[in-house]
This record gives structure tokens, C-alpha cells and sequence, in this order.
């Protein structure tokens, strides 16, 4: 697994997203590893898919009237089974942190990857999307200067508690260089 010069995941599918702009000058630095799953708890569906591109229809559920409008995106997405979807090219900020705060960084957008685990903070995570997740974050921090590795609820703990506390960070960091 590689990243190329355009940013792109060689061996993952990519679907773009609209909710990316260009990043400001400076390295990448932090990998945000955040959770997501629609409707809440249930996976397997292309409704993050939709998010990330626009195309959800807010009718669909009744949680999905609260993100009516809502323009947001991730680098990537790991799926239950492993697989990756690429949603914005890294070489792009995509718009996944919000208000952020990292080590005194405000705008954590602006130098870091957003990796969403399709999952919820109360449900374990797989065997195939920690293996997925290993993978991928080699092949970053061989692509970037990556000094960092924060959970969402890290840079944003007003707002935010994803990936949760099903998420196993020693199990994670333990398998990195």
C-alpha cells in the first residue's frame, strides 16, 4: 500500500468529495482517526458515502434531518471488512476535524488526515479494520511527515468523543514503526 504524488491511496477505491479545498502551505503532520456510522450504530450501508459527497437524503431517517446541509468529509474511510474508501485526495484539507486544537495548532484541517472507522465509540472495532488501519498509516507516515496520531475527541474534547472507548490505541500504536 502507497500513497502517489497526487495524494491518492494506490489500492483503495476512491470516491471524491465536493467538502475538500486546498490546504494552506506547510507539511502534513497529524493523522486524526475519528469514528462514523449512519444511521448511528449501523454499518454496512453507503450512507457515509453519501454524506461525504452530498447525496444523502435527509428524508431517509430521522437522525439525517440534524445533518440536512451539513458539508463535511474525511481523507478515508475504513470499513468494517477492511476495504478503504478515499474520499479527498491528501494533498487537499478536507473537512473533518471542525474547531480543533492540536498542541496549540488551531485549525487542525489545515496539516492533518482524517481517517474515519465506520463504527460507533460503544462497539468494538475489527480485526480487518485495525489490520486496514496498520497498513494505511505505514504507507502516510512513509508519504509524510506525520509527528502525530490524535483521536478526534483529542483535538476537539468539547465537541467530540470519537473513535470512542471501544477504540484499542495501544493495539494500534503497538503494530506502528
Amino acid at each position: 500500500m502507497r500513497i502517489d504524488a497526487q495524494g491518492l491511496l494506490i489500492g483503495g477505491e476512491y470516491i471524491s468529495s465536493p467538502n475538500c479545498d486546498d490546504r494552506p502551505a506547510g507539511p502534513i503532520e497529524l493523522l486524526v482517526i475519528h469514528n462514523i456510522s449512519l444511521p448511528p450504530g449501523e454499518f454496512g450501508g453507503d450512507d457515509v458515502r453519501r454524506l461525504f459527497t452530498n447525496t444523502l437524503d435527509a428524508r431517509a431517517h430521522p437522525y439525517y434531518l440534524a445533518l440536512a446541509g451539513l458539508r463535511v468529509s474525511a481523507h478515508f474511510l475504513v470499513r468494517r471488512d477492511g476495504r478503504i474508501n478515499q474520499f479527498v485526495p491528501c494533498t487537499k484539507r478536507a473537512w473533518h476535524a471542525g474547531e480543533s486544537c492540536w498542541q496549540g495548532r488551531h485549525c487542525c484541517n489545515d496539516f492533518s488526515l482524517g481517517i474515519e472507522l465506520e463504527g460507533s465509540d460503544t462497539v468494538p472495532y475489527t480485526n480487518a479494520q485495525y489490520d486496514a488501519l496498520h497498513r494505511l498509516t505505514k504507507a502516510l507516515r512513509r508519504a509524510y511527515p506525520i509527528r502525530g496520531i490524535a483521536g478526534h475527541r483529542d483535538i476537539a474534547p468539547q465537541r467530540k468523543t470519537d473513535p470512542g472507548a471501544c477504540f484499542d490505541w495501544s493495539r494500534y500504536l503497538a503494530a506502528l514503526p
